[in-house]
């Protein structure tokens, strides 16, 4: 079975929704963050300090290239990782790119506190996220193969996502009561 790779802006959902899909589908779930940072010891605000944001986007790359090789899994990429063309093409064919559309302002409010997000933390971050948010939601759309509107809840968006990819719950799975939050 193919990949399934969300997209989409920091704070849309694409951790939370991507472990429902994968909880519900049977799949394996991978937080693409996540595994940067375990491959490199150090958390993404500290690979940032220390290589800078091209040294990020390298091992991003570099991750994304592993991940297309797996199969059966739900990758959450991260939020600029989708608006670098060869991260896009590295899943184009053979996985499948979904853009979760949420608006700048349900982010806003998502992300309100939120201070582990290194490309926002500044004093000026509302302009910040303003114009990332411009500049990368056209890269996103461009990328993605489908797009699901993401302001729902984590369930049923990702109850969304399964419907237009024609995906269904593993048996035993199928409850769509209790809804995870996290």
């Amino acid at each position: 079975m193919n990949n399934i790779v969300l997209c989409g802006f920091m704070g849309c959902g694409k951790s939370t929704v991507g472990k429902n899909i994968a909880r519900k589908t049977g799949r394996k779930y991978v937080d693409m963050d996540r595994y940067i940072e375990q491959k490199a010891g150090m958390s993404v605000s500290e690979i940032f300090e220390k290589y800078g944001e091209q040294g990020f986007r390298d091992m991003e790359h570099e991750a994304c290239r592993e991940l297309s090789g797996e199969r059966n899994i739900v990758i959450a990429s991260g939020g600029g990782a989708m608006t670098f063309e060869r991260n896009a093409q590295v899943f184009k064919g053979s996985d499948t790119i979904v853009l979760l559309d949420v608006p700048l302002e349900t982010i806003k409010q998502r992300l309100s506190g939120d201070t582990t997000r290194p490309l926002l933390q500044r004093p000026d971050k509302d302009e910040v996220m303003q114009r990332l948010y411009e500049q990368r939601m056209p890269l996103y759309k461009s990328a993605a193969d489908i797009s699901v509107e993401g302001q729902s809840t984590p369930l049923k968006t990702a109850f969304a996502v399964m419907d237009a990819l024609r995906l269904y719950p593993s048996p035993g799975k199928r409850e769509q009561q209790g809804e995870n939050k996290n």
